[in-house]
């Protein structure tokens, strides 16, 4: 593992995406558990596209202008759902209560469709590994196991100090309810722009 693949990919990871957002989400709304369980989905959503990728699925996918739409607009399709649901959420964030239990599986579950309804994360994943894997690598299958794992630990990493912080920040966030309904409608503002950006990507 070179020097250029930790920093190629903290750059990937560290650049505001949907993964991101929801997990800072998570954080100012629900507190530093519900960040932390955002970003593990978030790394968990990416398992298909590296399995996709080793696999050679994502050529298929590159090659495939039906496969390929069919993902996209599941994701865009989504990602406006996100959208819908953070501007109808009137809820009250409150500080230090658990009457609500924050939901494991729900959390986790959405990270997951997250990055799952991304296609252009498995054609990265395809594109983006073997560039790191010598020709002549005898065991090229488990060095790409080994840097996709790399890849997830820095995603889990990255998101989780983006989430802490967010969580750490709640407290002065939340007691302002006009900063509240704002934050609500930036993010959805933020899914919406992202939304458009993945409806507009092609598969080069």
């Amino acid at each position: 593992m070179t020097v250029a693949f930790l920093l190629t990919t903290l750059v990937v990871v560290a650049t505001p995406g949907t993964g991101a957002v929801y997990t800072i989400g998570a954080g100012l709304a629900r507190g530093r558990r519900a960040s932390l369980i955002a970003a593990l989905g978030c790394t968990v959503g990416v398992v298909p596209h590296m399995i996709a990728a080793i696999t050679g699925l994502a050529a298929l996918l590159n090659a495939s202008a039906v496969a390929f739409q069919t993902l996209k607009w599941l994701g865009v399709a989504y990602l406006l759902y996100l959208a819908w649901q953070t501007l109808r959420d009137r809820s009250a964030i409150e500080i230090d209560t658990q009457r609500t239990p924050v939901s494991f599986w729900r959390v986790i579950g959405t990270a997951v469709l997250i990055n799952l309804l991304n296609p252009k994360l498995t054609i990265f994943f395809f594109a983006f590994l073997p560039q790191f894997v010598p020709a002549s690598d005898p065991n090229a299958t488990l060095t790409m196991i080994w840097l996709s794992l790399v890849f997830m630990a820095v995603t889990f990493i990255v998101f989780a100090v983006y989430g802490a912080f967010a969580a750490t920040m709640r407290r002065q966030v939340v007691s302002r309810p006009r900063v509240v309904a704002w934050m609500r409608r930036t993010f959805a503002a933020t899914y919406v722009l992202l939304a458009g950006r993945l409806a507009l990507e092609g598969r080069s």
